[in-house]
């Protein structure tokens, strides 16, 4: 191995290093409140470390929903790719796939909704936001390739694919968004995942064409 590599390989193992410390740092401060103080400090680096890395906080977080974005794209891809489901079992396996993206890391997933909806993109570097835009790109073409076969097929309502997967998207970011505020007043109180069998059952029913009858 030459020197060239060694200082590649090191310097992954250092950002790798940063970024699990920022996530113990986000799960115990949450995203506001940490600082790259804090992290520098649970890494055991100096801050002017850090920043040789990460040119600010948002960069590090986005930095670790990079993951979670490239898990969910390659589950929606396993949906859509399905030969032996029907599209209307497509939407329960989209259920599915969603649910195991936020179970795949909730906290992440969590404040990437925050960061979504915020102006904290906007001091992304043009590298990092271009993989965050292919990678969440390919996930809601994904579904919206879904819903686009089930209207070719007859079985969905004639409404463009796209506006039904940023539905999909709205209805599962608010229901976790949600039940989790409700789970930081009673943690024992865990109704993510029957809420979220509630609310697709009643959305498939919504876009079907011949619409089951309620059991």
């Amino acid at each position: 191995m030459g020197i060239k590599e060694r200082k590649e390989r090191e310097r992954g193992r250092r950002r790798q290093q940063i970024m699990i410390a920022a996530k113990r740092v986000f799960s115990e401060k949450s995203f506001n409140k940490a600082t790259m103080e804090d992290i520098a400090k649970e890494a055991e680096l100096s801050p002017g470390t850090i920043y040789l890395y990460f040119k600010n906080k948002d960069e590090l977080f986005a930095s670790l929903s990079l993951r979670i974005l490239h898990y969910m794209s390659i589950r929606l891809e396993h949906v859509l790719k399905e030969k032996d489901q029907e599209p209307a079992e497509k939407i329960d396996a989209l259920k599915e796939a969603l649910y195991e993206v936020y179970e795949f890391d909730p906290l992440v997933l969590i404040n990437m909704f925050h960061l979504q909806s915020s102006e904290t993109l906007k001091n992304l570097s043009p590298n990092l936001l271009a993989d965050i835009k292919e990678l969440s790109r390919t996930s809601f073409g994904s579904m919206a390739k879904i819903f686009e076969d089930g209207i070719k097929k007859g079985d969905f309502i004639d409404r463009h694919p796209v506006a039904l997967a940023d539905i999909v998207w709205a209805l599962f970011s608010g229901v976790v968004l949600w039940e989790e505020s409700k789970r930081l007043i009673d943690s024992k109180k865990d109704y993510l995942k029957s809420t979220l069998e509630i609310a697709f059952e009643v959305f498939s029913r919504g876009i079907r064409t011949c619409p089951e009858p309620a059991s």
